[in-house]
């Protein structure tokens, strides 16, 4: 939203630049603005205020929000009226070199800067510009931006160093407003959002996924550490990975360990790396995972594994930002976004001191919880057949559909090992049922597995096992429409004829519970 307010008092140029105590006035501003709760009336205070303390002719804010990463941008003009298309392009320039170098910005001549392309600005009235992110503890909520179209005005970097400091005051209320008002524009239509992850290997469409994919939006658009809590096998590398590939780091490198499976007397190496002759066996250099990540990501998981000792040097480098091969005198800088995970939660661990505290508040800048598939039982059915479907295809089978007491046992069985469970266990399936059947029945089962489904759906209903009516009504409206697709080999026309409903409607359906035919 492009607003702008020409209801303040115009300052005469003449007046000189500050010339009230500038510790004073900000002292003033910041009192008023704690008082400040509505949004709008925050943007323009701020703004408002930001003008009149530098003697600027605009002040923009642009705000990203961190689950769509949509923009809100107000704009608050003093003196004369002037097409605002005028100042677009310098606020759309100048906000998008901020936000891509994470760097305040500041030039005294916006015509004849380097930065930009040679007569960019040259047909506008400005002449200098000063523009800072708005960061709260490593999160850029936005830019702050101000322009003067007077020579006589040229900012300095006196400004520029007390503007960066006006900001930091305020970037804090617009985070708790952001919380607290949700005014920014709506997030991705949730179609739009499953889709998206689809393509990234998470699937599900229930309210915890829900949840965790706009954990995972908000992580993706900031570069600070993130820490993923959750058991084993919830699928904790694929959240870092959807983190790292719609990241500004997606064009650098991912790099993978898992922590408790590398033996204590090589860990040093694999990260750090080592020198040739550093140690018996080290016939090479060897620049470790870190220096691989550089630039990019490294995905640490079962963090906690690590020995004191080993946590010790990794808070040396994530304090100092470098590394030390082992045997090496010279030290490597290093750029690496750390996204670590556990299958404890750390604060457990702190406690019985498994994990350094210092460490601990290293890694808890931006905790996600991933939860277990009992969590997001209703995401199960989706789960099963995404795995029937590639099982049946790498092992050649034409197995495209569930028996009905298979998949109310897929959904009323406690799922201990989470989605890697669940993906083994179809995998078994898969390979016990014969290739030309199309649909897997429990008589092709063990008897063993069969008493055990008869176990689990001979539960009463009260046990707590069963969904709302709402997903159960969900839940067999997509089996039916799966199972008139297979029977009628896939063709949607045919399917939705059968089903009495629109080939729109069946393409809908399809979409909306993730149906797909088998490749």
């Amino acid at each position: 939203e492009d607003s702008c307010d020409n209801r303040g008092k115009s300052a005469s140029p003449s007046v000189e630049k500050l010339k009230v105590s500038p510790a004073q006035d900000i002292l003033d501003f910041a009192v008023t603005l704690s008082e400040q709760k509505d949004l709008q009336e925050i943007l323009r205070f701020v703004v408002h205020k930001a003008v009149n303390i530098f003697h600027g002719r605009n002040g923009i804010i642009l705000l990203l929000n961190p689950i769509s990463r949509d923009t809100l941008k107000t704009a608050y003009k003093k003196g004369e009226e002037d097409s605002t298309k005028l100042y677009r392009q310098v606020c759309t320039q100048v906000c998008g070199w901020v936000l891509a170098k994470k760097q305040p910005f500041f030039t005294g001549n916006l015509s004849k800067d380097s930065r930009f392309r040679e007569n960019l600005f040259s047909d506008i009235p400005v002449h200098s510009v000063m523009a800072v992110p708005l960061r709260v503890e490593g999160i850029i909520l936005g830019v702050f931006l101000i322009i003067n179209n007077s020579q006589d005005g040229e900012f300095t970097e006196t400004d520029l160093e007390l503007f960066s400091r006006y900001s930091a005051i305020v970037a804090p209320y617009l985070r708790n407003v952001q919380e607290l008002n949700r005014f920014f524009e709506a997030p991705l239509p949730q179609k739009v959002l499953l889709a998206k992850y689809r393509k990234l290997g998470l699937l599900g469409s229930g309210e915890r996924f829900l949840k965790l994919l706009h954990s995972i939006e908000a992580a993706a658009n900031c570069d600070v550490r993130v820490l993923l809590e959750g058991a084993t096998g919830t699928g904790k590398e694929l959240v870092a990975r959807a983190i790292y590939h719609l990241s500004a780091r997606s064009d650098k490198s991912f790099v993978a360990i898992d922590c408790g499976a590398i033996p204590e007397h090589l860990i040093e190496s694999e990260l750090f790396g080592h020198v040739k002759g550093a140690f018996t066996g080290a016939d090479r250099d060897r620049s470790g995972l870190f220096m691989e990540a550089n630039g990019g990501v490294l995905f640490m998981d079962e963090i906690a594994s690590l020995s004191h000792e080993m946590q010790s040097r990794l808070m040396r480098v994530l304090q100092e930002k470098e590394v030390r091969p082992i045997g090496s005198n010279h030290a490597h800088p290093v750029d690496v976004r750390i996204i670590s995970a556990t299958s404890v939660p750390l604060e457990e661990l702190m406690r019985d001191k498994r994990i350094r505290q210092d460490l601990y508040y290293r890694l808890m800048v931006y905790p996600i919880y991933v939860p277990t598939l009992d969590e997001r039982r209703e995401d199960v059915p989706q789960l099963a057949y995404h795995f029937l479907q590639k099982f049946s295809a790498q092992q050649h089978k034409k197995a495209t559909i569930f028996h009905a007491r298979i998949l109310d046992y897929f959904k009323r069985r406690s799922w201990d090992g989470n989605i890697r469970e669940l993906e083994h266990f179809v995998e078994r399936l898969v390979t016990l049922t014969p290739p030309e059947k199309s649909t897997i029945t429990p008589d092709v089962l063990p008897i063993e597995l069969q008493k055990e489904i008869d176990t689990v759906l001979s539960e009463s209903p009260g046990s707590g096992n069963h969904l709302p009516l709402h997903q159960s009504l969900a839940e067999f409206e997509a089996d039916l429409i799966r199972q008139v697709l297979v029977e009628s080999d896939w063709n949607q026309s045919r399917a939705a004829r059968a089903l009495g409903i629109s080939e729109g409607t069946i393409r809908y359906k399809m979409e909306k519970f993730g149906i797909g035919k088998p490749v």
